[in-house]
């Protein structure tokens, strides 16, 4: 069962696990377990998806329930109407309130993409970032004798493949559990020594305008155990209270 953050007759918003594929793909054949279908099977409804979380990246997953509203919610994505927030814990000690305007090559799948361009240009790509709370620990990694690590809250303006990944690579400030773009060794003392199996990418909101109520909703994801284990363990409980249990909040016009 699949937490579901908010449902009615056109939405349905559930907090996606990391691990789990949106739906399926021929690029992981052997898979058996997927988003779309559990939420079906769960709600007894077919349902369309308008946007995606990446696999290892857990939180608020949007779907409607049926093409029409899928097609209004997609041209809010498009049209960047839809606020989305992220949250992570990244390498080092990253205090910064700051956007970062670094563009971005579009990353080919080696089986999928094997007769895309390979030579495409740049896109823009855009972040606004803050450093939340930092911590160090006293785990060796590579020559040094203790581990830094930070609270980091991520506002994505642009959407681009692994955006919110590669830009917190390009900052040195890598997103723990990151097999692609972070530290190796970090992600191997994260797993040794609090437990963390999982890449610590968290969409954690979605504030939008109901495609046909008009009614402005923020839908929020909580935290899972692995989460809730390393903010505990880094001194951090109750930075992030607003996501600690699953929230929605509606109202007519007024952000919060």
């Amino acid at each position: 069962m699949l937490e579901i953050i908010y449902q009615d007759e056109w939405l349905v918003v559930v907090n996606k696990p990391s691990g789990w594929l949106v739906h399926r793909s021929w690029l992981d054949r052997h898979e058996t377990v997927f988003v779309m279908q559990t939420v079906r099977d769960q709600i007894g409804k077919h349902v369309f998806t308008v946007h995606r979380l990446d696999r290892p990246t857990s939180g608020v997953l949007l779907m409607a329930l049926s093409s029409e509203v899928a097609h209004l919610l997609s041209q809010q994505f498009e049209n960047h109407q839809i606020q989305k927030r992220y949250h992570a814990v990244t390498r080092g000690w990253l205090e910064d309130d700051a956007v970062l305007d670094y563009p971005l090559v579009e990353e080919l799948d080696k089986i999928a993409d094997k007769k895309a361009t390979q030579d495409k240009e740049a896109k823009p790509a855009v972040t606004h970032y803050r450093g939340l709370a930092t911590v160090e620990m006293p785990v060796p990694v590579g020559r040094y004798p203790t581990a830094r690590y930070s609270l980091v809250e991520l506002e994505p303006k642009t959407g681009r493949k692994h955006q919110l990944r590669r830009h917190m690579s390009h900052l040195r400030h890598p997103m723990i559990g990151d097999s692609k773009h972070g530290d190796l060794r970090q992600n191997r003392a994260a797993a040794e020594h609090f437990g963390c199996e999982r890449l610590m990418l968290h969409a954690s909101q979605l504030s939008l305008n109901h495609p046909v109520t008009g009614e402005l909703l923020c839908l929020r994801a909580s935290l899972d155990g692995t989460w809730m284990q390393m903010m505990s363990q880094f001194g951090w409980s109750g930075l992030l209270s607003d996501i600690e249990k699953v929230e929605f909040v509606a109202s007519n016009g007024q952000d919060e």
